[in-house]
């Protein structure tokens, strides 16, 4: 029994991480997907702002928000004002976009994610 179970992990441990990374980050047509969920963990006033960051020849496609437990008014001006505001740069300069104010926690908690995607995608390429 003990021989089964260890021949079961074996061969499970490997795809189940190797199906971890696939949810991080993905290619089409030149378009790097990059999910935050599980790469950072800064939390925003209510909890974690996971996005999913798209980036193609080196310029960020998009910044969309996930599920989040942020509160809806303070997030609706973060999603209206930031978040399009990383449309168009390149990568490297994403720490050049300034959070909104009244919403300080939330903004730094994206700039964290956005950060944390960047670097995942300078080593993942």
């Amino acid at each position: 029994m003990r021989y089964i179970t260890t021949l079961f992990l074996m061969i499970t441990l490997p795809v189940l991480a190797q199906n971890a990374d696939d949810k991080v980050m993905s290619k089409k047509n030149g378009t790097y997907t990059i999910n935050t969920t599980t790469l950072c963990n800064t939390a925003g006033y209510r909890g974690t702002t996971p996005l999913i960051v798209s980036v193609k020849k080196g310029k960020i496609v998009s910044v969309e928000a996930l599920r989040n437990m942020e509160s809806p008014q303070y997030f609706a001006r973060v999603r209206q004002k930031m978040l399009p505001s990383y449309t168009g740069i390149k990568f490297r300069d994403h720490a050049k976009v300034n959070g909104v104010t009244g919403a300080t926690m939330t903004s730094n908690a994206i700039k964290a994610h956005v950060a944390k995607a960047y670097e995942y995608y300078k080593t993942h390429k």
